[in-house]
């Protein structure tokens, strides 16, 4: 499920339960619930509290652009006394707040591993900027050009800086019990990851998922993980029949009905029992789930309809795409080719055989390609077979270990990027045999062309199979754009740093 196009619809009809009253994501079932108190406060205040400490983190930005010059000695003609100078990068301030706000960042939702708000961060300052610039010019500011290319890579930098610290304030307000309500997610195990991901990375809504029940369970146990870089928090799975005495078991607040295409009959029974059992119901569905990312969602009389046509791109984030990956790829096999060819020598001493290693890959709308890599395993080992799983696969070299676990094994596709059939940003290309067994909703992370780094080559199920983790690839192809390309490569770079 999306967690941007996701809606709840709140029940709160107990005589009757086919009268639905619709609310957006936005509108906290906890506000009209028991239980408001401190906590309910603290959940309603975060949007303000986040645009507060964004307009703190602009100007802070700003400043520090203004005065290193100043501590410079480089900007001789600048009479902007403390007072405007301060009254500047407030004004800046409120500009990118404003503008985040019109960009719906201040809504409950979050992104898969934050990387919209790491999008925002960047564009929204640099449309700020850019608008400034002409009002800039035509006042005869006497600010120098360094100054304003500062601000350009600082505010941006600032705001990530910040944004990668709310989570901390995330699980301050979780540990809280009366900062939000207990939830139990009614939907197929297989299905509602993303859910639960939204629901634990949104503090704001307020809605904490606890269990999840799900009739075909069976009699195992199930935790279903976040997705996310680490995978530290999951929910456990409770086999069904959803009576009374299991809701009631659970000890939750609400009960969120997220069965896709169920009939109405169906849900309306488990709403009618989970009423008995004294909990709060909702419904979730993806009102967007077909629907490509400059799609809009029409209401007509109660339903939700959406185009089903095949997510696109505009030409001119293509065409940026391609400037991108070409001019960095260049740079980087440049600036790396000694680099490269002291990994190639290791290689060849390590063990015999090539230092590099060729194989077929899958592509954009299922075009083969040849996919270059550093070779991490030894010469005899079979060339398509599933991957190693573990670094003690007794296929994988001693240099191969260190390089896998790097991600240096991966430099070679540099090449591909320059060539066009690989990007810097995507889904990972697959293996054909692979591919062959993939079915119509495993095909569509064929819709784009394939990436050295993306949201799932980030996340902490890159030690799983990529068909099986969906969600990632999907969440791109669906909200891809220039600025969320160059989020993904900010992140990887943070990413890489930490060494996970």
């Amino acid at each position: 499920m999306s967690a941007t196009g996701q809606r709840l619809i709140l029940d709160d009809d107990a005589a009757n339960v086919q009268v639905l009253e619709t609310w957006t994501i936005d509108q906290e079932l906890g506000a009209h619930s028991a239980g408001q108190g401190e906590g309910s406060v603290l959940v309603h205040g975060l949007p303000f509290l986040e645009a507060f400490v964004d307009f703190l983190a602009v100007t802070a930005a700003v400043l520090v652009a203004i005065y290193l010059d100043i501590a410079r000695h480089t900007v001789a003609a600048l009479h902007a006394s403390p007072q405007e100078a301060i009254a500047v990068a407030a004004f800046v301030a409120l500009l990118v707040v404003f503008l985040l706000s019109a960009d719906h960042a201040y809504q409950v939702t979050a992104s898969m591993l934050r990387i919209r708000e790491t999008e925002r961060a960047i564009r929204i300052p640099v449309q700020t900027l850019l608008a400034l610039l002409p009002l800039s010019m035509w006042l005869h500011s006497q600010l120098a050009g360094i100054v304003f290319l500062r601000a350009l890579i600082l505010i941006p930098a600032f705001l990530i800086l910040e944004k990668q610290m709310a989570p901390l304030v995330s699980q301050v307000l979780r540990k809280r019990k009366e900062a939000g309500k207990c939830v139990a997610i009614y939907a197929p195990a297989s299905s509602c990851r993303h859910l639960i991901s939204a629901l634990f990375n949104s503090p704001r809504l307020g809605l904490h998922p606890t269990v999840v029940i799900d009739e075909d369970a069976g009699s195992s146990s199930i935790q279903i993980h976040e997705l996310g870089y680490h995978r530290r928090r999951s929910v456990p799975v409770h086999a069904g029949p959803a009576t009374p005495a299991l809701l009631r078991s659970c000890g939750c607040d609400v009960l969120l009905f997220a069965v896709p295409n169920a009939a109405p009959e169906q849900r309306d029974e488990l709403l009618r029992r989970a009423r008995h059992a004294g909990m709060r119901t909702a419904c979730a569905f993806d009102a967007g789930a077909h629907a490509s990312s400059h799609s809009e969602i029409i209401q007509l009389d109660g339903l939700w309809i959406a185009p089903l046509s095949d997510p696109t791109a505009s030409w001119y984030y293509a065409a940026a795409k391609r400037v991108i990956d070409v001019v960095g790829s260049s740079l980087l096999l440049t600036l790396l080719a000694p680099f490269l060819f002291l990994i190639a020598l290791l290689i060849r001493l390590d063990s015999p055989g090539p230092a590099f290693f060729v194989q077929k890959r899958v592509g954009l709308n299922g075009r083969l390609f040849d996919m270059y890599k550093f070779r991490t395993m030894h010469i005899g080992a079979a060339r398509y077979e599933i991957s190693p799983a573990t670094p003690d696969d007794r296929r994988i070299t001693r240099i191969g270990r260190f390089l896998r676990h790097t991600s240096l094994d991966e430099l070679p596709q540099l090449l591909n990027v320059l060539l066009g059939n690989m990007s810097l940003v995507g889904p990972r290309p697959e293996m054909p045999f692979i591919v062959d067994n993939y079915n119509d909703y495993h095909r569509q992370r064929l819709q784009v062309i394939p990436g050295i780094t993306g949201l799932w080559q980030l996340s902490a199920d890159r030690t799983l199979r990529i068909h099986e983790n969906m969600e990632y690839d999907l969440y791109y192809i669906r909200y891809r754009s220039f600025f969320m390309d160059i989020a993904i490569l900010v992140h990887t770079l943070f990413f890489a740093m930490r060494g996970v």
